[in-house]
């Protein structure tokens, strides 16, 4: 069902949301020497309850081309993942201006908790060829992974290091309601 004129943002979020994982994802970037280095987390669960998003990451389920790289970020010196086994965010100020998107929440990495606004959009509710109401955001924010102990690094030998501090994290999510 698309929005009307007479449905308001609480309304679009009203009641209970559960993850379509086939249909999320969440991924990440960051400036690794002269590009972008990319990576996701296959692992994700979120659930949306009356305009308050929660959801996790498993570090375990990291992504990306190189298995040994994979197997290093998963160590102390980046997510350690033994002590800390998922990333989360919760998020109760959801705005919703048209498709628009805005959120403030908290993100949680190696036990470091931090405030975080992410923005962008919001399509539906709509319902699909089964009958099923279904919700979807598109959401990115820009973090600084020192803040959350994620601090390796390596100098360059003409001054400056090979990893950027600035992680770009984007999320999809698609929700069926319950």
């Amino acid at each position: 069902m698309p929005l009307t004129q007479t449905q308001t943002a609480q309304d679009r979020l009203a009641g209970t949301w559960n993850l379509s994982p086939a249909h999320s994802s969440a991924d990440f970037a960051v400036k690794y020497l002269v590009a972008k280095f990319r990576g996701r987390f296959e692992d994700l669960d979120a659930t949306l309850e009356d305009g308050v998003l929660r959801g996790a990451v498993r570090i375990a389920s990291i992504s990306v081309k190189d298995e040994n790289l994979a197997a290093h970020l998963q160590a102390p010196e980046f997510f350690d993942a033994e002590q800390y086994p998922e990333i989360s965010f919760v998020s109760e100020v959801l705005d919703i201006d048209g498709d628009a998107l805005e959120l403030d929440g908290e993100l949680t990495m190696k036990g470091v908790t931090r405030p975080v606004r992410a923005t962008g959009t919001v399509e539906g509710p709509t319902e699909d060829f089964m009958g099923n109401t279904r919700l979807g955001f598109t959401l990115q924010t820009t973090v600084d992974r020192t803040e959350f102990g994620v601090d390796w690094n390596a100098d360059l030998p003409k001054g400056g290091h090979a990893l950027a501090d600035a992680v770009t994290l984007v999320v999809e999510l698609e929700f069926t309601k319950s």
